[in-house]
């Protein structure tokens, strides 16, 4: 039994249910569905336009005066009153088809509600009379996302920020597919910005993995690629994207500073114990080579032992001269 505060499912005009939300099908209120492509509006030179217009409405407005004249006279002037009347709703007609487009601009054409098509064209055009012209920028423009505090793929909380740069590539999906495009493209990019930000460490990526401070770039092209699905049906595109913020949370900012600072410790360490040793081999093999001392094997240890003390240690050697020997 059906239930009468819930209304039944409507249907399109393709007989598919509006009610069911189809999928992958915008459908408006009254069933319509919301999949509408830019064309060309038809357009001519308007400068010779304008310059009729002018003719007409100067025409019209000298035959009002005399038809005037003669109708308070009583000797006619009906006809020419008429003939006035009738230029002047022509130069009204030809004036309301006129617009001006600037570089960068467009001029979306709408005849009563109905989209006929777009202007690209600059200059002083002349299109379909009684059309409403609203004007849609394709310049390239960007923004700064808010700075986002979201979790990584490790579950340490970053702080992270993108810069996005985008223009309108379709006119007409911009203006009637969504409801104040400028916002639609900042929401779904932060959007983005946070799902990518959560599918990535911040650092200390495991094998085959990119993490985000170390790979800016693909990242950046991972987000471009998101952003560009995300807002193709309002008509816009993505023209690159960058991260503009990247940091660890405030909470967790010194513990992991720590962490940083004990890894580089732990890498430079390795380096000057590679480096010493390479140095005592290199010694231990010159000494040998020319004959300088010979030595046994706990001479050889105990030198070995000084050179990577000297070598490895933080603060400078102090050298103590043995006066007695290394034997009992």
């Amino acid at each position: 039994m059906s239930n009468p505060l819930v209304p039944a499912p409507s249907t399109d005009p393709d007989g598919d249910s509006v009610g069911g939300h189809p999928a992958g099908r915008p459908v408006g209120r009254e069933g319509t569905r919301v999949d509408i492509q830019e064309k060309k509006a038809w357009y001519i030179d308007g400068l010779l336009a304008f310059a009729v217009a002018v003719v007409l409405l100067g025409v019209a407005v000298s035959q009002v005066v005399p038809a005037t004249i003669q109708l308070d006279a009583g000797t006619g002037g009906g006809p020419q009153l008429v003939l006035a009347m009738l230029l002047f709703i022509l130069a009204m007609v030809v004036f309301s088809s006129l617009t001006i487009v600037s570089p960068g601009d467009t001029k979306v054409v709408q005849f009563f509600g109905r989209y006929i098509g777009t202007i690209r064209r600059s200059g002083v055009l002349m299109t379909v009379p009684f059309t409403t012209k609203k004007k849609v920028s394709v310049k390239v423009r960007n923004f700064e996302t808010n700075e986002l505090k979201v979790n990584d793929a490790d579950g340490n909380p970053v702080t992270i920020a993108a810069i996005v740069v985008w223009q309108v590539a379709d006119t007409a999906k911009s203006v009637f597919a969504v409801e104040k495009y400028d916002e639609f493209v900042a929401v779904q990019a932060e959007s983005a910005l946070r799902h990518v930000a959560t599918t990535h460490p911040y650092d200390y990526a495991g094998p085959g993995e990119e993490s985000l401070r170390g790979s800016t770039e693909l990242v950046a092209k991972e987000l471009s690629e998101e952003v560009a699905a995300r807002i193709a049906m309002a008509g816009l595109e993505v023209v690159e994207t960058r991260i503009s913020s990247l940091a660890y949370a405030p909470e967790i900012a010194q513990a992991m500073l720590q962490r940083q600072q004990a890894s580089a410790i732990i890498a430079a360490r390795e380096k000057i114990v590679e480096g010493a040793v390479s140095m005592v081999e290199t010694a231990l093999e010159r000494l040998e080579s020319n004959n300088v001392v010979s030595r046994d094997d706990k001479r050889k240890a105990a030198m070995v032992s000084n050179l990577l003390v000297v070598l490895t240690g933080d603060s400078r050697v102090t050298p103590v001269v043995n006066a007695g020997t290394l034997y009992n």
